[in-house]
């Protein structure tokens, strides 16, 4: 892994929420609510304008350890690390993305969906990559497919992942993590819904911890 293991820095969390927040306004009920609910974690994609607003202020709330998501340039990197981001992720594997990263000293989980892609993380020096995406690719039978000819690998898969499944995932040893967006949807963000945010976080970390 690049600078820094991210297996410390989620220290033990296993649920990653995926965050796609269109307002900034967002950004502080949403962090409060995820941390009510017991996550200790969450991924701010960098599919908004205001993305590195959203990620700068969940970081400053100090009960979340924050990262960025989506992140497909180097720049982009380097502004989400600017920004507060403690480890990146990106869809793909970028090998600019992944030097900018070991640069920067972070984190960086690049997405791999054929077993080229993880030769090639592998070779740049990264052993946890995140499988995207997970659902429609073929789920856990993809997952241990791709795990078994590369042992120590580690996974957090991504994609198409809700409460029903994300048990089966966590069970099986390759897996670091597991990602998802159903905790906070754009529906919930627009709604302004975060008693249920933190209700099916809470509902989620339960079930990520037994």
């Amino acid at each position: 892994m690049t600078g820094t293991d991210l297996a410390s820095v989620l220290a033990g969390a296993r649920l990653l929420p995926v965050l796609t927040v269109p307002s900034t306004a967002t950004a502080g009920p949403l962090a409060d609510a995820l941390a009510a609910g017991g996550a200790r974690c969450a991924e701010v994609t960098f599919r908004t304008s205001g993305a590195e607003q959203v990620l700068n202020s969940m970081a400053a709330h100090g009960g979340l350890t924050v990262g960025a998501g989506t992140v497909l340039t180097p720049e982009q990197a380097e502004r989400a690390v600017a920004a507060g981001a403690r480890f990146v992720v990106s869809p793909g594997f970028d090998e600019e993305v992944v030097d900018k990263c070991r640069e920067l000293g972070v984190p960086v989980v690049p997405g791999i969906a054929t077993a080229t892609e993880l030769m090639r993380a592998l070779r740049a020096g990264v052993d946890t990559v995140k499988l995207f995406p997970a659902e429609p690719l073929g789920g856990l039978r993809t997952l241990r497919a791709l795990a078994a000819p590369f042992p120590g690998t580690r996974f957090v898969p991504t994609g198409g992942i809700d409460t029903s499944r994300m048990a089966a995932y966590l069970a099986d040893p390759a897996v670091l993590a597991v990602g998802g967006s159903w905790m906070a949807t754009a529906a919930h963000l627009e709604r302004g819904d975060y008693e249920e945010i933190r209700r099916l976080t809470a509902e989620a970390v339960e079930r990520s911890t037994t």
